[in-house]
């Protein structure tokens, strides 16, 4: 995959979460191991089990991202499913705190927003804590995210809580989760009332409105977290501009982009989802792109030209959505 001498030296391949787990900085989103509308299993879960197995035990990831809200339940019970009794250098994050009400909630379409609801009541994420342990048979989680800050609830409940459920030991270390996107001054809040060592918010090459809370995670020790990190698949279909810009240097749009990702900040820690072994494998190596600081600028230029989706969550008074 090298197009020319790079101008760089290559980014480090792992990362320190929390200061005490060290995880590859390639890990895998497991959220599309799910039904349509990540909405009950996954159309042929022997497939999915194959895909999370090839990838832990032969691939070299270690670290998996799931949520309560996937399935909901059943992408946390595939999981202990394909890979438990899990191999002691896999870390395995999860999250709470987000509602569902059926398939269709999830799904992009012409003039409508996503359901995004969060719900962050201290009774209800002590039990999402402890219904996740179950599914995934665990005694602690190494990662537990509150899904979306409930806008609703003090934020010294909702991290309260999951401090409380830390001191039991039941969760090691504490992050957020942004729909689309934690701010600073959300993070600074929070990190008065609990350590916080991860934020994982919507960020790609094409959409980079999330910059200053990665530098602000970067300064701080923090990982980040870029979930679309290819645009919700729009810069890497037919036709996208990450597709046509990879055509050039003989690798994939996808590995392109994640490429990108891994050189812009040393803490970013990669979770690109996919239900296909090859894409896997595609996107596991993406961290053998080389190119010259000059290609990169012509590729940078490129994307700033387009605009992929995202969702804009809409905030209502309690009893309505939000």
């Amino acid at each position: 995959m090298t197009a020319s001498v790079p101008h760089r030296p290559r980014a480090a391949s792992t990362l320190s979460l929390g200061s005490d787990l060290t995880v590859n900085r390639l890990g895998y989103g497991a959220m599309h191991l799910t039904g349509p509308g990540v909405w009950g299993p996954p159309k042929d879960p022997d497939q999915a089990v194959r895909l999370l197995r090839r990838a832990v035990g032969d691939l070299g990831v270690n670290f998996i991202d799931t949520a309560d809200s996937y399935g909901p339940g059943y992408n946390e019970e595939l999981i202990r499913k394909a890979l438990h009794p899990y191999p002691d250098h896999l870390v395995i994050a999860t999250k709470g705190g987000m509602l569902r009400t059926g398939p269709d909630d999830w799904v992009r379409a012409e003039g409508r927003n996503p359901y995004i609801v969060a719900l962050g009541r201290p009774e209800y994420l002590r039990q999402q804590v402890e219904v996740s342990l179950h599914r995934l048979g665990l005694e602690r989680i190494d990662l537990y995210q509150l899904h979306r800050i409930d806008p609703l609830v003090p934020l010294e409940d909702q991290l309260g809580v999951l401090a409380e459920l830390r001191e039991q030991g039941k969760i090691r270390h504490i992050g957020l989760s942004g729909q689309p996107e934690v701010t600073i001054d959300q993070l600074e809040q929070a990190a008065e009332i609990v350590d916080i060592v991860a934020v994982e918010n919507l960020y790609n090459i094409a959409d980079r409105s999330g910059e200053s809370i990665l530098r602000y995670a970067e300064q701080r020790g923090m990982v980040f977290i870029p979930w679309f990190p290819l645009g919700h698949g729009d810069l890497v279909g037919p036709g996208g501009v990450l597709t046509k810009a990879a055509e050039r240097y003989g690798v994939t749009g996808a590995q392109l982009g994640l490429a990108w990702l891994l050189r812009h900040a040393s803490n970013t820690l990669l979770i690109p989802g996919t239900t296909s072994v090859a894409h896997l494998e595609e996107n596991l190596r993406a961290d053998e792109v080389r190119l010259t600081d000059s290609q990169w600028d012509e590729i940078e230029a490129l994307c700033a030209t387009v605009t992929p989706w995202r969702p804009k969550p809409v905030r209502k008074h309690r009893g309505g959505a939000r």
